[in-house]
């Protein structure tokens, strides 16, 4: 006798920044000008992929210790986020591709949530002013748990308040440690890699989707059709 686990239901998790919304160019300009207010005039685009899919407050700490900073972390955590919330109420686009995923899911009555690195107030303010807040009910930051990615208690709590067991959510990520966090909470993965050049790190070698040319290769149609036939029950 078989004693395959039957899946339920999928329930889908999504990372916000890079993966839903292409945020990275409001936070690389929050970052830019907070350092330069600190005595850093030359922080780079390239220096600020480095840590894209690392939490905010993890990113201020490494960027403070490497450019030797005084200022305490929580000082410079609420002026980012200060910087960063004016320029994302200003403008901040959805990739359009996500966008028919996220509707194509809604329409199917799949839960969904939002589990990302960002500040609570980061995220309500970027779902408010895309209109995606009509579509997710939950979200959880990592202000919320004890560690942010590449850990996965993020993807964790939003399983636990989607009452869902990990191993019936498919997450959504664009970065290596958004993967690691995924696999390490024993949940299947779809990687869309926001810097198509890094396709080739390892970590993505633990997605059981990855579309290496990011969002110029990802499609709705392709994301639900190999949802559909991961062996979960239809709803």
């Amino acid at each position: 006798m078989s004693t395959a686990r039957t899946h339920s239901a999928p329930r889908v998790i999504f990372d916000l920044d890079g993966t839903l919304v292409d945020s990275e160019p409001n936070y690389y300009e929050a970052g830019r000008r907070l350092l330069a207010r600190h005595g850093v005039p030359d922080f780079s685009w390239e220096h600020h992929t480095r840590y894209i899919g690392i939490s905010t407050r993890e990113t201020l700490e490494a960027l403070r210790a490497e450019y030797g900073i005084g200022a305490p972390v929580d000082e410079l955590l609420i002026a980012k986020n200060s910087l960063y919330l004016e320029l994302a109420r200003a403008s901040t686009e959805v990739f359009p591709e996500m966008r028919k995923f996220v509707e194509r899911l809604y329409a199917r009555g799949v839960p969904m949530a939002v589990a990302s690195g960002s500040s609570r107030a980061a995220i309500e303010a970027v779902l408010d002013g895309t209109g995606l807040d009509a579509y997710f009910t939950l979200a959880v930051s990592a202000e919320e748990v004890p560690h942010g990615k590449p850990a996965p208690d993020v993807f964790l709590e939003a399983a636990r308040r989607l009452g869902a067991d990990p191993a019936d959510c498919v997450v959504l990520e664009d970065a290596p440690p958004g993967v690691v966090a995924a696999r390490a909470a024993g949940m299947r993965c779809v990687a869309v890699p926001y810097v198509p050049g890094t396709a080739d790190d390892p970590a993505f070698l633990g997605a059981e989707l990855l579309f290496a040319r990011g969002q110029g290769e990802f499609t709705a149609r392709a994301a639900e059709a190999w949802l559909s036939g991961t062996g979960w029950e239809s709803r």
